[in-house]
This record gives C-alpha cells, sequence and structure tokens, in this order.
C-alpha cells in the first residue's frame, strides 16, 4: 500500500506536458482492439441532386455524339455517291440523278444525327459502367414518380397542351418542382374546362 502512495506522490511532482502541439504535430495515444470482425461496409446510395445531374450528364453525352455520327453519315453518302457513275439522260425513281443524291445524302446525314444519342448513351454507360446499378435503381424510382405524378393526356387541347409528359427535360430539384407545379396547373385548367363545359 506504501508503494502505491509513493508512486502516486511521484506522479503528482513530474513536470505536465504543455498543451499546445510543437512543429504542429499532437501526439495522440489510441487504443485498438482487435476482435477479428471486419467493419461492414456502408451501401453506396445515390442521391437525388447527384441522380439529376448524372442524368443530365448523360443527356448532354447524347446530345453532342450527333455531331460526330451526323458528319460521319454525311462523309459517308459523299464518298459513295461521288463514286458512282451518273448517267444524266435517266432518272432515279422519278427524279435527276443528282436531285437523288443530294436528297440521300441529307437523308443519310440525318439519320447519322438520329444514331447519335444511341452512340452517345453507350459511350457514357461504359464510362459509368461501376455505378450503373445505382443509376438504375434510380431511374426505375424516378419513373415511378413520373409516372405517378404525370396528368392524363386526355383533357389536353390547343390552349391546354401537356406539360412535359415524360420528365425528359428534369435535369434538377428544381425542375422537377417546377415540373410538379406544371403537373398541377394542367390539372386545375382541365378541371375548368369541363366544368365550364358542363
Amino acid at each position: 500500500m506504501a508503494s502505491i502512495l509513493t508512486t502516486k506522490v511521484a506522479f503528482r511532482s513530474l513536470p505536465r506536458a504543455p498543451l499546445e502541439p510543437k512543429n504542429g504535430i499532437v501526439a495522440v495515444a489510441t487504443r485498438c482492439n482487435s476482435t477479428g470482425a471486419t467493419p461492414k461496409p456502408t451501401p453506396e446510395t445515390l442521391n437525388w441532386t447527384q441522380y439529376l445531374a448524372i442524368r443530365r450528364q448523360r443527356h448532354r453525352w447524347e446530345t453532342v455524339a450527333s455531331v460526330p455520327t451526323a458528319l460521319f453519315g454525311l462523309q459517308g453518302a459523299i464518298v459513295y455517291f461521288s463514286a458512282q457513275t451518273v448517267d444524266f439522260t435517266t432518272s432515279i425513281m422519278g427524279l435527276d440523278p443528282m436531285m437523288f443524291y443530294g436528297l440521300a445524302t441529307v437523308g443519310i446525314t440525318g439519320l447519322g444525327y438520329l444514331c447519335g444519342p444511341i452512340v452517345g448513351s453507350s459511350l457514357w454507360r461504359i464510362s459509368h459502367r461501376k455505378t450503373m446499378h445505382l443509376i438504375e435503381e434510380k431511374d426505375k424510382e424516378f419513373h415511378r414518380r413520373i409516372v405517378r405524378n404525370r396528368v392524363n393526356p386526355s383533357a389536353q387541347s390547343y390552349n391546354n397542351p401537356v406539360p412535359d409528359f415524360y420528365g425528359e427535360k428534369i435535369g434538377s430539384l428544381h425542375q422537377y418542382r417546377q415540373w410538379l407545379r406544371d403537373q398541377a396547373k394542367y390539372r386545375r385548367k382541365a378541371q375548368w374546362a369541363t366544368e365550364e363545359a358542363s
């Protein structure tokens, strides 16, 4: 018992370390208990702000990819039709050959432009493989919300068109809230029109 008391007195007489760190380094003593159990990984989640930003980015990729595919279609059509021998005395499908080749070139360029979103979406999916399962889950949930909140288009008219039926223009939470307000406004207008007709 006497040894314990002398030890306590000895510790009290030792100088205390200052609370401020020297050279910006703080020594911290930690105790590590190893129980053998590994911590459970937290499930990955994607909030709505992130999802809508990703959705907007995917739409940009699809739109931007339309330009090179249209140019590729134009170049392919020009190369193909310029290699053809043209007999100006005969018509092709009732049209002058130059008129036909010009219209065909414009058509192939348009087809290339329409293939752009497919190419852009494919490239975007390849670049976002790691998070695709999260994005697909949010896509399903977003579609369910759109279907639940969108209006019945049967009451549409020239003066009261359906506002963004598929929610394609939604790219942020602000735009989603605006979409909900537009749906409510359409419902009110449609209801007033049916009440006035009665």
